[in-house]
């Protein structure tokens, strides 16, 4: 069985804000880099091997977590917002009105101008899937919130319309089983990495 742990980076200030950051190269706020050093992960991901979103944001995070090595794949790279990039979501609803509305409701075929939507990004993830399931190979990953989404999605059956089965929690890895062919299905949702 191939294992695939995958966690998102630490904050970042446009995360406080409450900006869509996509491709944006945003480096992590001090915050996180005082709070990373504090996560525990299980002891399957700790010891295998890594993989990282090119990133600043990610990169640092697995640095911080003792991967410095991490293997850069720009496969887990965040989903591109294109001109939504830099926006807050709420705004975009405002300004965007119905526009946005049915944007929004098209699930994984929602498509911000200029970029990328979720099953763009669950294209992306399916060979890097069927080729870390080759390796049969434990692997753990820091990538983006909409990268674990559009997997999650995959993983369940989840056509991302309306709210998910189970909402992923920040500050929490999670686990996918690989089948032979690179097929993801929930093996752990929400690891805590912090005490609570």
């Amino acid at each position: 069985m191939t294992l695939l742990y995958i966690l998102r980076h630490g904050v970042t200030p446009w995360n406080q804000e409450k900006r869509i950051q996509g491709r944006s190269d945003i480096g992590l706020a001090d915050e996180a880099r005082a709070e990373i050093p504090s996560w525990t992960l299980p002891a399957g991901a700790r010891s295998a091997r890594w993989l990282s979103s090119p990133l600043i944001r990610a990169r640092d995070t697995a640095a911080i977590l003792g991967h410095p090595d991490a293997q850069i794949e720009t496969r887990l790279q965040e989903m591109h917002w294109g001109a939504w990039e830099g926006q807050r979501l709420a705004d975009l609803r405002r300004d965007l009105g119905d526009e946005m509305t049915e944007n929004e409701a098209r699930g994984l075929d929602l498509q911000p101008p200029g970029g990328e939507g979720p099953r763009d990004v669950q294209i992306r993830l399916k060979p890097l899937l069927t080729s870390l399931a080759e390796k049969k190979e434990t692997v753990t990953a820091v990538s983006h919130k909409g990268v674990i989404r559009a997997l999650y999605a995959l993983g369940s059956g989840w056509d991302m319309t309306g709210k998910p089965p189970l909402k992923l929690q920040n500050d929490c890895c999670h686990a996918f089983r690989l089948s032979p062919d690179g097929t993801p299905a929930l093996e752990e949702l929400n690891i805590a990495m912090l005490a609570r």
